[in-house]
């Protein structure tokens, strides 16, 4: 009986993560493939692959701290180059959430603020506006003319508009965001069905 609780007490974060996620992370057999073709490994602190193997050994403080998993662009290099098909790209995804409803505090700041202005303007637009975003993300970081003269020559050549530009429907994209904020909400307050 006690060996039964001592395994599942060591798996118990990769359970979590799998059923979450619905990958099985203790699939990987720790060959690197999806480290060696991350575009953005040389600047994560752990490694994509390092990142399963805490969660196959249940470091889930080291995993939920981790500057790593917010750092990953989503571009499933990773998944694409893995001989087990595992889907990187959706357990990082969770692990986001799990290190935002468990109160982990964020190491890059900077990425939820630019991801909530980003959601901002595609909720009010449809699309994103470039300009608004990159204001808004300069005035919040306190860096207000950080990208000036990069923004004046792609304004000089058409490449950003000063108004944001709408699509047709966009009360149909207001309509999912408001169809998905009971969902956002119940996940935030821990609710999610865990």
């Amino acid at each position: 009986m006690r060996c039964l609780l001592v395994e599942e007490e060591v798996h118990q974060f990769s359970n979590l993560v799998k059923s979450l996620s619905g990958e099985d992370v203790s699939k990987c057999y720790q060959c690197g493939k999806c480290s060696a073709g991350c575009p953005i490994a040389s600047e994560m602190e752990i490694l994509p692959n390092r990142i399963i193997r805490l969660i196959q050994i249940n470091s889930k403080d080291t995993v939920l701290s981790s500057s790593t998993i917010w750092l990953c662009v989503s571009c499933e290099t990773c998944f694409t180059r893995c001989p087990e098909d595992i889907d990187l790209v959706t357990v990082m995804d969770v692990l986001r959430r799990l290190s935002v409803e468990e109160g982990y505090r964020c190491p890059e700041e900077g990425i939820l603020r630019f991801n909530r202005f980003f959601l901002a303007s595609v909720k009010n637009y449809g699309r994103v506006h470039d300009l608004g975003l990159i204001v808004r993300r300069n005035l919040a970081s306190r860096q207000p003319f950080k990208d000036l003269g990069q923004g004046i020559a792609l304004f000089r050549r058409g490449k950003i508009p000063l108004r944001p530009q709408g699509i047709k429907g966009v009360d149909q994209i207001k309509g999912i965001f408001a169809k998905s904020k009971p969902f956002v909400e119940r996940e935030a307050s821990g609710g999610g069905g865990r």
